[in-house]
């Protein structure tokens, strides 16, 4: 069971490989017994959108350390790209993720060639910098819709213009075929050329320098690569929600969530945005049904306190925390 099978060049253990697709499996099971719940259904469609957020984040913040919290921009630049494509010139929604993706992409690599010359808390502010801009153009720009922002015809349910009405299952299924689709990716990066060279930049990028990479184009491949990612999840909730506007998708507690869920979860693993979206989505989605609307932004102030306890005594995130209680557990049973 502990032998393993080699993936990217380095071996993964076949106990968790088998461990994974179980896994997968049982949550492509799960549609089947929820009895049509539209709540659980719908708390298991976002935590599944904002772990492939987290994952997105993760690639630039985690494996490369280049903290940003303007990352909204990216998945509002996706939501519009689609629904634009789609209003004014007929491109099907799925086609129109495609092109969310190579349209955030590229306004990921130009925005990083003059961000990544910045370091620490300067690249910090010039990430939050431009996001506000580019919320404060859209709030204005009568091409986009303004303010009032932009909304989706209703066309007929189906797979072929990406719509499900009454049933709302397939959102789950696609959200969850993302995730998945990520974090096999972020394996693959984590264990290749790629992700060896963030991990260096993240930790020294003078000494990746003289080892003759360049640090900025391995960040500007991992702006790419995050960037991306987050434009096809801004198409998913374009369609998923039918109406864009520039606070739902521009916002910069959109880009502060993004951030904390890996985080939280703990930075720079493959498991830790996911766990974070579990833990801090749950307690998002149960705080406004408690508080049935008057306790908003309840779910703000539960994220904020868990961060300081955990940066007081686990800076590493909740995957820290179980890698030390399994560290003892393994030292207690020797």
């Amino acid at each position: 069971v502990n032998k393993g099978l080699t993936f990217a060049g380095s071996p993964i253990k076949l106990r968790n490989i088998v461990l994974f697709f179980a896994g997968v499996g049982i949550l492509y099971l799960i549609p089947q017994f929820l009895d049509g719940k539209p709540f659980e259904l719908r708390l298991l469609t976002v935590i599944f959108l904002y772990a492939v957020l987290g994952q997105s984040w993760n690639i630039l913040g985690g494996y490369a350390g280049q903290i940003s919290i303007g990352h909204a921009m990216f998945f509002g630049l996706g939501a519009y790209t689609s629904t634009i494509a789609f209003l004014n010139f007929g491109v099907n929604p799925w086609i129109g993720g495609l092109l969310a993706v190579a349209v955030s992409a590229l306004a990921g690599v130009l925005i990083g060639i003059p961000c990544f010359r910045l370091r620490s808390h300067y690249f910090v502010i010039a990430t939050l910098v431009v996001a506000e801009s580019i919320f404060l153009i859209f709030s204005e720009w009568s091409f986009v819709g303004a303010a009032i922002g932009l909304e989706l015809p209703i066309r007929p349910s189906g797979w072929e213009n990406f719509q499900f009405h009454r049933n709302k299952i397939p959102y789950y299924y696609i959200a969850l075929t993302m995730l998945v689709v990520v974090t096999i990716f972020v394996i693959w990066m984590e264990r290749s050329k790629i992700g060896f060279v963030l991990k260096g930049i993240r930790d020294d990028e003078d000494a990746v320098r003289s080892l003759g990479f360049s640090p900025l184009r391995y960040k500007l491949i991992a702006m790419a690569f995050s960037a991306g990612i987050l434009g096809f999840c801004g198409t998913f909730y374009a369609q998923y929600v039918l109406l864009i506007e520039p606070p739902t998708v521009l916002f910069a507690s959109i880009s502060v969530i993004v951030a904390l869920i890996p985080i939280f979860g703990g930075i720079g693993t493959v498991a830790g945005p996911i766990i974070g979206s579990v833990i801090l989505l749950t307690i998002s989605e149960y705080s406004r049904v408690h508080f049935s609307g008057s306790g908003r932004n309840v779910d703000l102030l539960i994220y904020g306190a868990l961060i300081m306890v955990f940066a007081a005594y686990c800076p590493g995130g909740v995957m820290s925390m179980i890698s030390s209680l399994r560290a003892r557990f393994r030292k207690g049973a020797a």
